[in-house]
């Protein structure tokens, strides 16, 4: 096989070869992986032959289309159409329609002769040319469908999506207004009322306590919805539908019906109580006893409300049936797979996810699948019944926000991916490439690389299907939120492919069309008044962070990466406005963790250093950077002189813990944000990359109840404190 005619398809499919690693020097992938990502994406590469035809096919494929599936604008461009004709129709007067999204149609005549021509070919020994055609017309934002035609025979179609130049913005942080919040892990929060996992309810209340002592924002972890029917797969981040919500967030005890004696009856029982009991007690989430007293007592309450309401012509059934409605193929798919996935458990089948369906249930769109979803009507009327109750107790914590004054009130987060046996999957098969995860090529975070176990989307693919699964993901996701967080922005960009069975160093990197999903990022980003945050860390070249900064995407700035090259840490005031900060994150350890080295000792415990000659170079660094940090915060004022210079005197106590905090509270990031755990001073983790089993990673509870902690005169001292700070920065 030639080595030219492999990297031909290679750059034809966006493969980068060659990149700069997370410690700045260049990088290049294996020979090896080339194939290997060219396999996973469909094609044959056992000879020259092959690759030869398959190269010949993706260019016939390209001008037998007359039209682009989907071309991205923004309102500030002409727009300006490729259209691909036979010769023997280029003299001939064409139009092209526009329906807009609101309705209106508006055309335009032309001859392609007199267009500007671009190129030509020749495919089957006809010869084709490629025209641009400018269109005269004053589109407004939004999806637009065009159909190209001749003589009333319409021949092609096509979208255009006119987005606006950058992401929303709230005015008042346009105006200079600097804010903190706090960053939660739902899952993790006790209350007095929750049943051992926080929900909707906890939430409300948490942005209510919060706003009065000056947040203006909290933020989650991604709540996408999970498995029901496997409930310790857990993981926010790998989830089975990005689009829609994990059920076990609804508190049961706020819907009609609850009250119901049939519902008492089941929630009283004697095991019932015990289970619940437990379930709130325990150090760690135990998803398994949530999931059993949860779905219990949802289907009898669901009993409940579906005989009063949705057997009738009553205002919730309408409601119901349009929020179904609206959800369409999506949310069915959820719901059938939730049904299918429980009721293949309950016969003691194999049920992770639809790998390992029987052949009949692999695909959501297979005559038996439906047949199924005919059979049991009642089950998956249930599982929609969740993502409407969900959606519904969002809702109610987002309207507190903005009751309470937040200027942002929720943020979200977005994973990157869905993983292998996810629902989201199941119904667009051709959209992922199954024989590849995503992941991270070695860098500060795994110096060995990651291996995420998501599969990617195919980009030409989701090219194909006019980039729909994309704007869904992000209208769905800056519901009921002020703010979206992008969980590995960089996926705009490229991802780092692992082909199946290979070491996560072994991968490369895919790349996407990321100026067409800034522009839909930034159209979503204004209908849903939804400023955006991207995740960039890692290896991140650097002409993609203009270009997120130039999009209206904020940066995401945390303290112990930013570094100078002599140690030193770089003061928050230096961090870009548009940018939120943050001290820790859900990868790393708390402050507590971190200056006392538990992450340390914790990851020899469960082998995560290949050799203890590793594990003391992360000791010695971890001095060097623990003693550069009280240098910074002395030389700031950021903490009084009772805290020692000389870190081998120094332990976490409160004041250094909130001195960091407050150090940041100064910076010039235009958010701010905390985690809990570092207010509550916690030690332990909520997840530690690279491990699976080792540790109980998305499990790790809060250590107070949340009605308890804003009664702390502490907790109160240190609001009080970054609220004032944050002023004084906003000031200038």
């Amino acid at each position: 096989m030639t080595q030219q005619l492999l990297q031909q398809l290679v750059e034809m499919r966006g493969i980068e070869t060659q990149y700069v690693d997370a410690w700045g020097k260049p990088a290049t992938i294996a020979e090896s992986s080339k194939a290997k990502l060219l396999n996973t994406l469909g094609y044959d590469t056992s000879s020259d032959e092959k690759i030869q035809s398959q190269i010949t096919q993706d260019i016939k494929s390209v001008w037998l289309s007359p039209l682009n599936p989907v071309q991205v604008v923004r309102n500030t461009q002409e727009i300006n159409l490729a259209v691909r004709l036979p010769i023997e129709l280029v003299n001939d007067v064409h139009t092209l329609t526009v329906t807009c999204e609101a309705g209106n149609v508006l055309t335009h005549d032309f001859t392609p002769v007199d267009q500007e021509m671009t190129t030509m070919a020749h495919i089957d020994d006809v010869e084709f040319h490629e025209y641009v055609v400018t269109l005269p017309l004053d589109l407004p934002l939004g999806y637009h469908d065009v159909a190209l035609s001749a003589d009333d025979d319409e021949f092609a179609r096509s979208r255009i999506i006119v987005a606006p130049e950058a992401c929303y913005t709230p005015n008042e942080i346009k105006e200079g207004k600097k804010i903190w919040g706090l960053s939660v892990q739902l899952y993790c929060v006790r209350s007095e009322n929750n049943w051992g996992i926080g929900d909707f309810s906890d939430l409300s209340q948490l942005i209510e306590k919060a706003a009065g002592v000056g947040a203006d924002f909290i933020g989650l972890n991604p709540i996408h919805a999970l498995y029901p029917a496997n409930p310790n797969a857990c993981s926010p981040y790998g989830p089975s539908s990005r689009r829609w919500l994990n059920y076990l967030y609804i508190d049961v005890t706020s819907i009609e019906g609850y009250d119901d004696t049939s519902v008492q009856t089941i929630v009283n029982d004697d095991e019932f109580t015990a289970t619940l009991e437990h379930a709130r007690n325990v150090e760690h989430v135990n998803y398994e006893a949530v999931a059993h007293i949860k779905l219990a007592a949802l289907k009898a309450v669901f009993e409940v409300y579906e005989a009063k309401y949705l057997r009738k012509n009553t205002k919730q059934n309408k409601a119901f049936k349009a929020f179904v409605e609206a959800g369409g193929e999506s949310l069915d798919m959820l719901a059938v797979y939730d049904a299918l996935q429980s009721h293949l458990k309950g016969e003691g089948k194999e049920s992770w996810g639809w790998p390992v369906f029987p052949e009949e249930f692999k695909d959501y769109h297979n005559p038996a699948v439906a047949k199924f979803k005919r059979a049991n009507e009642h089950e998956v009327k249930f599982y929609l019944f969740l993502q409407w109750i969900a959606a519904q107790q969002l809702e109610q914590a987002s309207n507190k926000a903005s009751d309470a004054g937040m200027t942002i009130g929720l943020y979200r987060d977005l994973a990157v991916g869905v993983s292998e046996g996810s629902a989201e999957i199941w119904g667009n098969k051709d959209l992922y490439c199954t024989d590849a995860s995503v992941g991270a090529p070695p860098d500060i975070l795994g110096p060995l690389g990651q291996n995420w176990g998501l599969p990617p989307m195919d980009p030409h693919k989701l090219y194909e299907q006019g980039y729909q699964p994309i704007i869904d993901l992000f209208a769905s996701n800056m519901a009921s939120s002020g703010s979206l967080r992008i969980d590995h922005v960089m996926a705009l960009l490229r991802l780092w492919w692992v082909v199946k069975g290979d070491d996560a160093k072994e991968g490369g990197y895919v790349y996407y069309p990321v100026d067409d999903l800034l522009g839909i990022l930034a159209l979503e980003s204004h209908r849903n008044q939804s400023l955006v945050i991207g995740e960039d860390l890692g290896t991140v070249p650097e002409e993609i962070r203009s270009k997120l900064a130039e999009n209206g995407v904020y940066s995401y700035r945390v303290f112990f990466f930013e570094q100078a090259e002599d140690g030193g840490f770089f003061s928050p005031s230096h961090y870009p406005v548009q940018s939120m900060s943050t001290l820790t994150t859900h990868d790393m350890p708390t402050l507590i963790g971190y200056w006392h080295c538990l992450d340390l000792e914790l990851g020899k415990e469960i082998g995560l250093y290949p050799t203890e000659e590793i594990l003391q170079i992360l000791y010695t660094d971890r001095h060097k950077n623990k003693q550069a940090i009280l240098d910074t915060l002395h030389g700031h004022g950021s903490i009084s002189d009772s805290i020692s210079h000389n870190v081998n005197f120094t332990g976490m106590n409160r004041e250094l813990n909130n001195g960091m905090q407050v150090h940041m509270a100064g910076g010039s990031s235009a958010l701010l944000s905390l985690q809990l755990e570092d207010w509550l001073e916690m030690d332990k983790p909520v997840n530690i990359p690279g491990t699976f089993d080792e540790y109980p990673n998305w499990r790790r509870k809060l250590t107070e109840n949340i009605e308890s902690m804003f009664e702390r005169h502490d907790i109160n001292e240190l609001a009080s404190k970054l609220t004032h700070a944050r002023k004084q920065a906003s000031q200038g």
